[in-house]
């Protein structure tokens, strides 16, 4: 396949370098012959409309991956809905304005599978976008990551910028958020697993009836999946990134403690919500292209668990 857009030669800012996304996306350029941008919190205030303009217009990028957001699990999405909302789109809006202005040849836009309808279709196809209500607990970041696609997909139509839009599934790998009450379902699960097996606990409790289907994908397939979209892609829809396999929270947290060698048993607080009841990406289009997760779930989720504990020994 020829390369619509390659990164040899080129300078490509990472914005959220820090995050787990952003992390992975940095670890998989390195593999390429270009110069990596990066900026700390300290550096470049991202909710500062001034402040990214003038850091892009100094810095040049020809090329953005767009991996900066506010993210958490269904409890912070719940009680942070004005944080969630506005944060996501002051970043994005910030980011793709000044992308616009200072000429960035193409950026990338990292979204989210929560954008699609609560109870849409399964598998889930990029058409599904805008045909149902959304899952209410997650509905505020949902929104945001919508306009997201919108807007690259407005500077696109009124501009030209090649600016792209990629949806992934539920990610997990290092740097991952470990908090029980802010963080996503693997994160916390291998948290509660850790502790279990620290404690000599033989019964650890699971959020939900542990029935709901998912997909899970590694962020460092993620950040390969990534790399090709920015090489090989350039149109107004966007594109969805996954396995196209999925499996219950029950398995999820049985093959976590499988890989922590925690040998207990799991109980379920039903007063808790599910959230959506099945989850999984049509990835055809994707598949098409040529490109295929790579990772085995188990080794993914050993270098995961690996992660965790060494996070553990070394916090930063």
């Amino acid at each position: 396949m020829n390369e619509v857009f390659a990164l040899g030669g080129k300078k490509i800012w990472v914005a959220g370098h820090k995050g787990m996304a952003g992390s992975a996306i940095v670890r998989r350029l390195q593999r390429e012959n270009c110069t990596i941008l990066t900026a700390t919190r300290q550096e470049l205030d991202l909710l500062g409309q001034r402040q990214v303009e003038d850091w892009v217009s100094r810095n040049k990028p020809d090329a953005v991956f767009l991996a900066a957001a506010t993210v958490g699990g269904i409890l912070a999405n719940a009680t942070r809905p004005a944080e969630f909302l506005y944060e996501n789109l002051v970043i994005e809006t910030n980011i793709i304005h000044a992308a616009y202005k200072a000429g960035v040849r193409k950026l990338l836009f990292l979204g989210s599978s929560c954008i699609y309808p609560k109870l849409a279709p399964q598998p889930m196809t990029e058409s599904a976008l805008l045909t149902g209500p959304l899952e209410p607990t997650n509905e505020w970041y949902a929104i945001a990551k919508i306009a997201g696609i919108k807007l690259c997909q407005a500077y696109r139509k009124q501009y030209g910028c090649d600016f792209i839009s990629a949806m992934p599934t539920n990610l997990f790998g290092p740097g991952d958020r470990y908090d029980l009450t802010q963080g996503h379902v693997v994160a916390a699960l291998i948290m509660k697993i850790a502790a279990a097996k620290k404690e000599n606990r033989d019964t650890v409790e699971l959020w939900g009836s542990g029935e709901p289907k998912r997909e899970f994908l590694f962020v460092d397939d993620l950040a390969d999946a990534l790399v090709f979209l920015m090489k090989h892609y350039s149109d107004l829809e966007h594109i969805n990134v996954g396995t196209g396999k999925e499996m219950t929270i029950r398995e999820l947290a049985t093959r976590i403690a499988k890989v922590a060698g925690w040998h207990g048993k799991f109980t379920y607080d039903v007063s808790k919500p599910d959230g959506t009841p099945r989850k999984v990406m049509d990835v055809s289009r994707l598949s098409a292209m040529g490109w295929a997760a790579q990772t085995p779930f188990d080794d993914a989720m050993d270098r995961t668990w690996r992660a965790y504990l060494e996070s553990l020994d070394h916090p930063k």
